[in-house]
């Protein structure tokens, strides 16, 4: 009982990074104006960084050891197809939420593959928490500010729905948990199927909107992201 009570304590602050990305945007105004650009292309970077790292270092050396090619493979093309079709019925639909809902596509399953993670007693489930919460900051941030600019919503209405989100990690790791884990090659599956998502989204939207111009440093975001993820990764093998 003591790890699943660990799971839903890990996802449910994972999940209120969400929220917290979205107040600091709320107050985000920093000047000069450059610096404020800087800023906020460097935690998008920041972001893909955390994102990439999860797919290299929990998500696809999980998922690959406990399936065949073939079904590697089918995971992989599922995953980018699924996103590339959300985005496009986004799109398609001008909705202001694409962010948002790329976010919890990705949040969920993660959620999911950390519960059956602790159910195996593996310490890459904490990794993995502590990677989903990473990345939630900056998604939370990027998503407050498009649906910000989309108007129509004020600044606290739209940190309420970010809050809204947040008892979707609990319940995706309780299922996780309780019932996937008993179905490693399932939770491989979907492991990899977030990695594959997680790969389209973060070159689909976070890296074309963490360049900056000639601005070089937004880019160091991303080093630093990632570099996060291997410090983790060293900690827990240590």
């Amino acid at each position: 009982m003591s790890e699943l009570i660990q799971v839903l304590v890990m996802t449910t602050i994972a999940g209120a990074a969400m929220p917290v990305g979205g107040v600091l945007a709320m107050f985000e105004r920093i000047s000069p104006q450059w610096i404020e650009d800087e800023f906020r292309h460097s935690v998008i970077a920041f972001g893909g960084g955390v994102l990439i790292s999860a797919v290299a270092l929990v998500l696809v050396p999980e998922g690959v050891r406990e399936l065949s090619l073939g079904w590697i493979v089918l995971a992989f093309l599922i995953g980018g197809i699924s996103f590339w079709g959300l985005e496009t019925v986004l799109a398609r639909s001008k909705s202001s939420a694409a962010q948002l809902v790329a976010m919890v596509s990705d949040f969920v399953p993660e959620a999911i593959a950390l519960g059956a993670a602790f159910a195996h007693g593996e310490s890459t489930g904490a990794l993995l928490a502590i990677l989903i919460g990473l990345q939630n900051l900056p998604e939370g941030f990027n998503s407050f500010r498009e649906l910000k600019a989309s108007g129509g919503s004020s600044d606290w209405k739209i940190v309420g729905l970010l809050c809204a989100l947040v008892p979707l990690g609990p319940i995706a790791g309780w299922i996780g948990f309780s019932y996937l884990s008993a179905y490693p090659k399932l939770v491989a599956f979907v492991m990899l199927f977030a990695a594959s998502g997680i790969l389209y989204l973060t070159f689909q939207d976070l890296a074309p909107q963490a360049k900056d111009g000639d601005r070089k440093l937004p880019a160091v975001g991303a080093v630093l992201g990632f570099l996060l993820g291997v410090v983790g990764q060293v900690l827990l093998d240590g």
